[in-house]
């Protein structure tokens, strides 16, 4: 994205979508929420402060005070001047409404309006999983997420986490070791790396194709209420969260939490009962907040991501008529078992016909449901 800003032919500065993004970001009363539904409603950012009052007064969820909140912004200038790190930097601006965009995280009721991204690990990977933890692991949760990544990485799967200490950061340097991207999701700004002890660390994480990813701008600090949305994004990004060691209390728990309330699988290793740094994991498991695992194949084999040896197309499928919108989804299908919101998303299928198709590809015995809204060939 271009995130320089244009200037009219007189010397007035023009408002661009890109600043009026970053714009968006910066209104009082308006968070995520009500972005998303701004956006829905009007389509660009550049619409939103464009529109009258009364138009923004008329959406669901918005009324006078946000609506007046929109119409008297004038800090243009702070935008601005994020458009010029971001420009400076090389920091991406990924928008609600932008292709590079996270899709998973629009799944979520509250995805962010604005994402600033470093790196070039894609954010679109047909295989994410993110892999968190305590801050103060210890060595059998080390060895644990040491090898549980070495065989995501051996399976092309971008392991996400939130560059904290402990099993975070064991996560993130498992994948730098194997050569392969990760995606640190940080609560601050791009222009600052919290802990500091991980700026190594971060600079490794870019130099081997991964990225670091936020909704917070330049500047802002690490202070402790950005956490939870941080994890937010953590458990929204990726298909399933995969809880190494954690306590009964912290940002593990959260994230668990999050991702269950966005219809993500959560998974968790389980530890012994007088381990109090397993004790948020035993809890989860004997809540049935998450899937008891003890290997990565489980995890996969969960996920329905081995592949499956196919058996010899019979007789009568070779003769089934398909339509445009079912052949997209066989193809889809062909590469192994896939899930719902993946396949959705790939397809490019209106939410109806997408429904209607899988539905007479399961009635013309093509394709069958599997555990976990995942889908394959028969």
């Amino acid at each position: 994205m271009d995130c320089r800003l244009a200037y009219r032919a007189n010397g007035a500065r023009m408002h661009t979508e890109s600043l009026y993004r970053v714009a968006l970001t910066m209104v009082p009363n308006i968070g995520p929420v009500q972005a998303k539904l701004l956006t829905d409603t009007l389509g660009s950012a550049t619409d939103i402060f464009r529109a009258r009052q009364q138009t923004l007064e008329s959406i669901e969820g918005i009324g006078s005070v946000k609506a007046s909140c929109i119409r008297k912004f004038n800090s243009f200038n702070l935008a601005e001047d994020e458009l010029r790190f971001a420009e400076k930097f090389g920091v991406q601006l990924l928008f609600l409404t932008d292709e590079n965009y996270p899709k998973r995280l629009l799944h979520c009721y509250d995805p962010p309006t604005l994402l600033y991204y470093r790196g070039e690990a894609d954010l679109n990977h047909p295989r994410m999983l993110s892999v968190i933890g305590t801050r103060n692991k210890t060595d059998y949760g080390k060895q644990l997420t040491e090898q549980l990544v070495r065989e995501l990485c051996s399976q092309n799967i971008t392991v996400v986490s939130g560059l904290a200490l402990g099993i975070d950061a064991v996560a993130h340097k498992t994948c730098v070791k194997s050569s392969k991207p990760t995606v640190a999701v940080v609560g601050h700004g791009l222009d600052n790396i919290y802990p500091p002890e991980h700026r190594p660390l971060a600079r490794d994480i870019c130099r081997s194709g991964g990225g670091m990813l936020t909704e917070f701008r330049s500047n802002t600090r690490p202070d402790r209420h950005h956490f939870p949305l941080r994890n937010r994004i953590v458990a929204g990004i990726s298909d399933a969260t995969i809880v190494v060691e954690t306590d009964v209390k912290g940002g593990s728990m959260i994230t668990a939490s999050l991702a269950n309330s966005y219809n993500r699988d959560v998974f968790a290793y389980p530890g012994k009962t007088t381990d109090t740094k397993s004790a948020g994991c035993n809890q989860l498991i004997r809540n049935n907040r998450a899937v008891l695992v003890t290997s990565a194949n489980e995890i996969l084999d969960s996920l329905g991501w081995i592949p499956q040896q196919k058996p010899v197309s019979t007789q009568t499928s070779l003769f089934v008529a398909l339509n445009e919108e079912e052949k997209k989804i066989v193809q889809l299908l062909a590469v192994g078992s896939v899930h719902i919101d993946t396949l959705r998303l790939q397809s490019g299928i209106s939410a109806a016909a997408f429904a209607t198709a899988l539905l007479q590809l399961e009635l013309k015995a093509v394709i069958t449901t599997m555990p976990g809204n995942m889908y394959k060939l028969l």
